[in-house]
């Protein structure tokens, strides 16, 4: 009976230890959701190397805004951090090599979450395209064929239009403003108002807002532990390795093109957003990449 009891008292203690870190770890993420721009704020930020002038009042303001905003939006900024292990090591290589600073991932996170979001003004894809942008940065975009939902080629096509953006404004934050207000817009209000600096301009509250948004998710990302979100591992989404296979000719039935390639439609459309229907026309004989999953399905 000794033995027994010393068993539970062990056992009992265990518990009661784990139910006390659970309790200190649960009250740490409440009190940094709570007072996380209190605590946290930083004293300092850049956007890609052009520090934010947070000495200016209503520039501190937004950017608290924006804090508060994303540090208490849990469901939608966790399912974000888990993306980020997936989609940024695929989006950051391309950024780099095309000279694009490593910031501009985190106007990919705002613009759609990192997944293929659809807008409704007809804007798709992780970087948000319209069609006919997207086909002057080089996407093929119709019925059968939509490279907005290609990552790879939709980064690329974003890089092109943010080197030409900062070309035109000299300036990389303006150049993020930008790809929401639109070249001519953001111009049209530099010239109305006579100033060149993002922060000091008035513009539509969208694109006010815009970088400041930036700015909140890669704090909040880059520092996740100190705003309440913390997260293990083993909880991250993960990119699945696959091969690639070279097609340069018209596949009457994608269903049937999956199975032979020891997979099945959904899989295959999983891995490859950008093939829109059923089947894959290609009179031209253009060479498509289509990617098959090795292993994890």
């Amino acid at each position: 009976m000794k033995k027994n009891h010393a068993i539970l008292t062990t056992i009992g203690i265990i518990l009661i230890s784990g139910l006390f870190v659970f309790a200190i770890s649960g009250a740490n993420k409440e009190k940094a959701v709570r007072e996380g721009t209190s605590l946290y704020f930083p004293t300092e930020i850049d956007f890609a190397g052009e520090q934010t002038p947070l000495q200016i009042a209503d520039v501190k303001e937004r950017l608290d805004k924006e804090l508060v905003i994303n540090a208490n939006l849990h469901s939608s900024t966790t399912l974000i951090l888990k993306r980020a292990n997936r989609a940024f090591p695929i989006i950051e290589p391309i950024l780099q090599k095309y000279g694009v600073p490593d910031d501009f991932k985190y106007l990919a996170v705002i613009e759609s979450g990192l997944v293929n979001a659809v807008s409704s003004a007809g804007a798709r894809g992780v970087w948000q395209f319209m069609p006919d942008t997207a086909k002057e940065k080089g996407m093929e975009v119709n019925d059968y064929v939509d490279e907005r939902y290609h990552l790879e080629k939709s980064t690329e096509a974003a890089c092109k239009y943010l080197l030409a953006a900062k070309d035109k404004f000299g300036s990389w934050t303006l150049a993020a403003a930008s790809y929401n207000g639109g070249m001519s817009g953001v111009n049209k209000k530099i010239e109305e108002q006579q100033v060149t600096n993002y922060y000091d301009l008035a513009l539509t509250d969208e694109t006010s807002r815009y970088v400041f948004r930036i700015l909140a998710l890669k704090e909040i990302m880059k520092n996740s532990g100190k705003y309440g979100f913390t997260l293990f591992p083993n909880e991250l989404y993960t990119n699945i390795p696959t091969k690639k296979i070279e097609v340069d000719s018209t596949i009457n039935n994608l269903a049937t093109f999956a199975l032979e390639q020891g997979i099945n439609y959904k899989i295959l459309k999983i891995h490859n957003p950008w093939l829109r229907d059923k089947k894959l026309l290609n009179p031209t004989k253009k060479k498509y990449e289509i990617e098959i999953p090795t292993e994890g399905y």
